[in-house]
């Protein structure tokens, strides 16, 4: 279909409702495939009847105003008009509380589909002519508001004032919450500040909450915020179970809050949260506009049709007669980015990246195509910027010119080195400039080619005339999908993409991309009790005392902290703390660290989908972050930096390796895995370590030759002791209360056990250092076992 008749330039466009995940429509019984054009059918009425006709003119036409161009008539395409009629549909007859997610490709229009969703939506009212939605709040995961959607959201508008824009302060967002705005357009972040939490009154309207990007702005303590703004009522009730039962309530699905969730990429969590239930019961999508359909229809192109990958080879040498010791894995970490780092390296991959810049990419677009260079950090990028402007001196290239991009002051050798003070302009300047346009469409005397990055614009950077992107970091899962799809932009005249990657295989980025390329599932819904797992398994370590939980939630929950209140609770958490760093085991500590967090997140995640009536475990999350934040961070002993004076980078080469075409085909699909672990494992070799410098403790003191073997015969000491009583003992009390009696049984059962062996017996007798490390070390490993932690 097309919207203006201009002869030979005339752009037809897809108008189809897709087929088995790609392009096309399906097979309809007795009639052609395109009948949703003039019939009604499964799709609900057909797209030129009067009724959708008439709502195309009314509710979705709009003249589009740009500064660069001329201005356009805008018109949905049948994805936009499809989504946004059944998402109006649905929530005419079912009213507020529903969930939808609304999984379109990139490249299909998201900020417009946004805008129509948001002022139908304020418009919409049900068979009884009430209105069911009051405000319509746009959230986006963005620290600084998306320009692009919020210009698109207002010139929608056909009232003066509808919308409102907080690109100021917090209080902005209250105000305009309080006065009942029809259509706001925030970040997620603004609602986690203090003016929001004065605000309450607001269970009785009715909010369509529009979520930009679902995959990461609905998880955490702002999203939460939000939630709380918008059902905060203030309580009538002084039992404190009452109004922890409510805190809980507040987490979950909402009565007056709808969420329109659109993102191209959902994660597992985000697919749970709000995904409509097929019938095998698992989360699907409410609306579908796969990545294959967009591609398939041209709206995207497909970034892997042309990889090609490297393989490099680095042989290292020591330079210096010292062999200093590094720490395991961080130690090969370090010599690894010494070998990238280097300039041999640098400078042989920026040739390989300018070469094939200027022979297939330089001439497209009319010399207007762009390329990008994604880093492994500041430091790479800073110095790929170095060694690709020296490459291009020494070439005598100068038609070619180079941008960097990383956040914050960077110390390399010395030297302070800032991205304004590099490109000689602003950073809000840095994409009109890498355009090569100005925001009024003039263009700028210097033209620039190449931007290097790190992080920075590595995902949300919309530049349609990037034609190449050179990979040189390891990628994985969403973020792959997000940082290749920065190519997929169309332009007319641009009809190829290239990667050329040094880091990841066409193996690793295709298992990535998967997930992604038609419609998005996952294996099996995450298991809610496992948050019951987490709690019991934290509380194995002894560091939880329930009493301390309960006396902490009394006074948290009871309304505003004043200085007293904070005062006592962290009083009530340092016991924890103290308990926690008599744990000489640095392994367990930091796997109660890790799963201290896994159940926060969790339990946040679980809260939202499913309804606890389980006040306990909301107690214990209110408790677990005033913990996590006061708990000692791990100590790492400091690195030895890898210099010139200690590496020698003998040779380097870089090799082709694989090239083709990396893209998916039709059904290579993967379903996302089901939250099933959690990232806290027994730290078994750290353990074994330890206990290996136990025995060089006591061989250095004493000038024995004691082995692992004989101190491994203490633990039949601890075997011995742990009878039924002490068990009980163990099981049942505080760690710091039962040590003592632990302590004195392990002494007397290590003089019964070592009465025969001397030298043994003497040190347990006069070595109290030496004895309270491993009689330590052997309570811990009891309690573990004692407690269900082995």
């Amino acid at each position: 279909m097309t919207t203006r008749l201009a002869d030979g330039k005339t752009r037809f466009l897809p108008f189809n409702r897709g087929r088995d995940g790609g392009a096309g429509n399906p097979d309809v019984s007795d009639e052609f495939r395109i009948a949703h054009l003039y019939g009604d059918g499964v799709w609900s009425k057909a797209v030129l009847s009067r009724e959708v006709l008439l709502d195309v003119i009314g509710k979705f036409m709009h003249l589009e105003v740009s500064e660069k161009k001329e201005d356009k008539m805008i018109f949905p395409r049948f994805q936009q008009l499809a989504a946004v009629r059944a998402l109006m549909t649905h929530a005419r007859l079912h009213g507020t509380g529903s969930n939808y997610l609304i999984q379109h490709s990139a490249g299909s229009g998201k900020s417009n589909t946004i805008g129509w969703t948001a002022h139908q939506a304020i418009n919409l009212h049900d068979d009884t002519d009430e209105a069911v939605f009051n405000t319509a709040i746009i959230v986006t995961d963005r620290v600084v508001l998306d320009k692009q959607l919020q210009n698109t959201v207002s010139q929608f508008e056909q009232t003066k004032g509808v919308v409102k824009k907080i690109d100021g302060t917090s209080r902005q967002l209250k105000e305009a919450i309080a006065s009942g705005a029809r259509i706001i357009v925030t970040t997620i972040q603004k609602f986690s500040t203090d003016h929001l939490k004065e605000i309450s009154g607001q269970s009785s309207r009715r909010f369509a909450v529009i979520v930009d990007e679902a995959h990461s702005s609905q998880s955490g303590k702002a999203a939460q915020a939000m939630s709380d703004a918008l059902t905060r009522e203030a309580s009538s009730s002084d039992d404190i179970e009452d109004l922890i039962a409510e805190y809980q309530r507040q987490r979950g699905p909402q009565a007056n809050i709808s969420f329109f969730a659109f993102t191209a990429t959902p994660r597992n969590v985000t697919l749970e949260r709000f995904g409509t239930k097929g019938p095998d019961g698992l989360p699907k999508p409410f609306h579908l506009y796969s990545m294959r359909q967009a591609i398939e229809e041209g709206f995207i192109l497909d970034v892997l049709r042309n990889y090609m990958t490297y393989k490099t080879y680095s042989q290292l040498e020591k330079a210096i007669e010292d062999d200093p010791k590094l720490s395991g894995r961080r130690g090969q970490r370090k010599v690894a980015r010494f070998a990238t780092l280097h300039p041999t390296a640098i400078g042989q991959k920026a040739e390989i990246v300018i070469e094939h810049f200027r022979r297939h990419v330089f001439g497209s677009l009319k010399g207007q195509a762009k390329a990008m260079i994604v880093a492994q950090s500041r430091e790479h990028a800073l110095r790929y910027y170095f060694g690709v402007r020296s490459y291009i001196r020494e070439q005598g290239y100068d038609d070619i010119k180079a941008l960097v991009a990383f956040s914050g002051e960077l110390i390399v050798d010395g030297d302070s080195y800032k991205e304004t003070d590099l490109n000689e302009f602003s950073e809000t300047e840095l994409p009109y400039r890498f355009d090569g346009f100005k925001p009024d469409g003039t263009p700028y005397p210097d033209t620039f080619q190449i931007l290097i990055v790190a992080e920075k614009y590595q995902t949300g950077f919309d530049q349609p005339k990037l034609c190449a992107m050179y990979v040189d970091r390891k990628l994985a899962g969403l973020q792959a999908v997000q940082t290749l799809s920065r190519l997929n932009r169309t332009l007319p005249g641009k009809d190829d993409t290239y990667i050329l990657d040094f880091q990841n295989s066409m193996e690793d980025i295709q298992e990535a991309f998967r997930p992604y390329y038609e419609v998005t599932g996952v294996e099996a819904l995450s298991d809610p009790n496992q948050v019951y797992e987490l709690e019991a398994r934290l509380f194995t370590f002894g560091i939880l005392d329930k009493g301390e939980i309960e006396r902490f939630a009394e006074t948290f929950y009871n309304g505003p902290l004043d200085t007293s209140d904070r005062a006592r609770l962290e009083g009530l958490v340092r016991e924890a703390v103290a308990r926690f760093e008599t744990e000489d085991d640095e392994g367990r500590q930091e796997e109660f660290r890790q799963l201290l967090r896994s159940y926060m997140r969790f339990y946040s995640f679980v809260v939202q989908i499913v309804r606890l009536e389980d006040t306990s475990l909301e107690k214990l999350y209110s408790y677990a972050s005033w913990l996590s934040r006061l708990l000692p961070n791990r100590e790492i002993p400091p690195d030895i930096e890898i210099t010139e004076e200690m590496l020698r980078l003998q040779a380097f080469k870089v090799k082709k390796k694989q090239e083709g075409s990396a893209s998916l085909s039709p059904g290579d699909t993967e379903a996302l895995k089901a939250i099933t672990g959690f990232g806290a494992n027994p730290y078994t070799e750290d353990e074994k370590k330890e206990l290996s410098e136990i025995v060089k403790a006591f061989n250095e003191r004493h000038g024995t030759e004691f082995t692992e073997a004989d101190m491994i015969r203490f633990d039949q000491v601890k075997r011995d002791i742990l009878d039924e009583d002490m068990t009980e003992m163990m099981r049942n009390n505080p760690p710091d209360v039962v040590y003592a009696a632990f302590q004195d049984a392990f002494f007397k059962g290590a003089i019964r056990m070592f009465q025969r062996d001397n030298e043994m017996r003497n040190i347990v007798l006069t070595d109290a250092q030496a004895r309270e490390k491993a009689t330590r070390h052997f309570f811990n490993r009891a309690l573990r076992e004692v407690r269900g932690g082995r």
